[in-house]
């Protein structure tokens, strides 16, 4: 058994696939109309046939609150692996990504938090 597919709750879509897309650089690998909304999915430029990350909309109430409640408590809703956290952190900021937490030693690892603007707050890190 592998994971093909994960989910991250979004505000809205559209402006979620801009995000993911232009400024962090996944590219869209599925954008299927499922009536009101679209099953869209992305997959790292490094691994387009690896896992992919579904935009999910947050329209229902437990999305939306469990998406609001996460968020304020400074929980990130993922996490995506980077081999270079510095040289990421820098590419990102440069790209207009707002950081909550710059690159922090943590143990073996070296994470950072940005805000998603679309409802979430993202962990990168570097193992």
């Amino acid at each position: 058994m592998k994971i093909v597919v994960t989910s991250l709750f979004v505000e809205d879509q559209d402006e979620a696939l801009k995000f993911y897309t232009k400024k962090l650089g996944f590219i869209k690998k599925h954008d299927v109309p499922t009536g009101e909304y679209r099953w869209i999915t992305l997959v790292s430029a490094d691994e387009q046939n690896g896992t992919e990350l579904l935009l999910e909309p947050n329209v229902h109430p437990a999305a939306k609150e469990y998406q609001k409640r996460i968020s304020s408590e400074g929980i990130p809703a993922t996490m995506f692996g980077v081999a270079d956290i510095h040289e990421e952190y820098k590419r990102l900021v440069e790209n207009g990504v707002k950081f909550t937490m710059e690159p922090t030693k943590m143990g073996n690892v070296t994470i950072a938090v940005f805000d998603d603007t679309c409802g979430n707050l993202i962990q990168i890190i570097q193992q």
